[in-house]
């Protein structure tokens, strides 16, 4: 398929995702559910697979891979709600040590372990797309490694944490399953 076919069919796309009331091209990627579609969103996290889910109507219509929380620092288990959304969203624990030019003293800083040295301060460590569930845990984009590995957040890649975000609300159900 040459360039030109691939130009024309992403324009018909685009002509056709407008026609039928889609209000944007991130509607017609799958980064919002479509204004029309109505139904109850839920959000379920399956801490074994590594894998979070969207469903609508009980219906699944997006899954991602995550990285939960490591040994030490787990996910918590249960049926939630989302209780905030912040899109650029930054850590209050963890995060690193800069100084007053803003170059890095120290890294991978937890606030309640490594005392802030003289003359510096903290930058957190930056959680965008975050969908908070449960006080100090969330959805957001992060770094996946391909097994738990987060201080107990559930992070997604950027545009899984994106369309996560733009298909919940204040109130819809998480719930983390083992």
């Amino acid at each position: 398929m040459n360039s030109s076919s691939v130009f024309k069919g992403i324009l018909a796309a685009l002509i056709l995702g407008f026609l039928s009331g889609c209000a944007s091209l991130d509607d017609l990627v799958g980064l919002r559910m479509p204004s029309g579609r109505r139904g109850r969103v839920e959000v379920v996290v399956r801490l074994r697979e590594q894998r979070a889910y969207l469903f609508r109507n009980r219906r699944e219509f997006a899954e991602a891979g995550i990285s939960t929380g490591k040994q030490g620092h787990e996910t918590p288990l249960g049926r939630f709600k989302v209780i905030q959304k912040d899109i650029d969203h930054h850590s209050n624990l963890y995060g690193k040590y800069l100084d007053a030019d803003d170059r890095v003293i120290k890294s991978n800083v937890d606030v309640r372990k490594d005392p802030l040295p003289p003359f510096a301060h903290f930058q957190g460590a930056p959680m965008p797309y975050f969908v908070e569930f449960s006080p100090g845990y969330g959805l957001h984009a992060g770094y996946l490694p391909g097994y738990a590995a987060s201080h107990g957040c559930v992070r997604l890649s950027r545009w899984d944490a994106r369309r996560f975000y733009n298909a919940t609300r204040i109130g819809t159900p998480v719930i983390i399953r083992n």
